[in-house]
């Protein structure tokens, strides 16, 4: 599995962040574009908190069961369920929302392993530093997929 922290995996981001447009249209979902942008900087929300983010009911019953598919080599279904506070449903500006999640991308990057991911995931618990760099990939990966690039 692909690792954000590598410099090979988090140019390769970079490169198809960059082949990213505003016109692309999704293969699969209900968002567009800017809105997966401003989804994909709440999942960033998570490891690069500075404080313990509260821990779901259903995540702290259930969020051990599916935890390893954050981080293993399987893509993802397409219209998995998301976490409600992660839905965006209002209109986001494209390039806003492009250099905001190009921001949290280089900021994870270049806080390094020791530097992220310092509290629990509020739905799948505690993750190991390349575990939380694998499951950021991963999910970067599978939006990015998701507009064809």
């Amino acid at each position: 599995m692909k690792n954000l922290f590598s410099e090979d995996v988090h140019n390769e981001i970079l490169q198809r962040m960059d082949a990213l447009k505003n016109n692309a249209q999704a293969q699969w979902g209900k968002m567009n574009v800017a809105q997966m942008l401003a989804h994909c900087q709440e999942a960033f929300t998570v490891p690069l908190s500075e404080k313990p983010l509260k821990r779901n009911l259903l995540g702290l019953l259930l969020g051990w069961a599916f935890k390893s598919q954050l981080y293993n080599d399987k893509p993802w279904k397409q219209n998995l369920p998301t976490a409600p506070n992660f839905i965006i449903k209002n209109e986001r500006d494209f390039e806003k929302e492009k250099a905001g999640l190009l921001e949290m991308i280089n900021a994870f990057y270049q806080k390094g392993p020791k530097n992220v991911g310092l509290y629990p995931h509020p739905m799948f618990g505690s993750f190991t530093k390349e575990q939380w760099g694998m499951s950021m990939y991963k999910h970067l990966d599978h939006h990015l997929r998701q507009f064809g690039v």
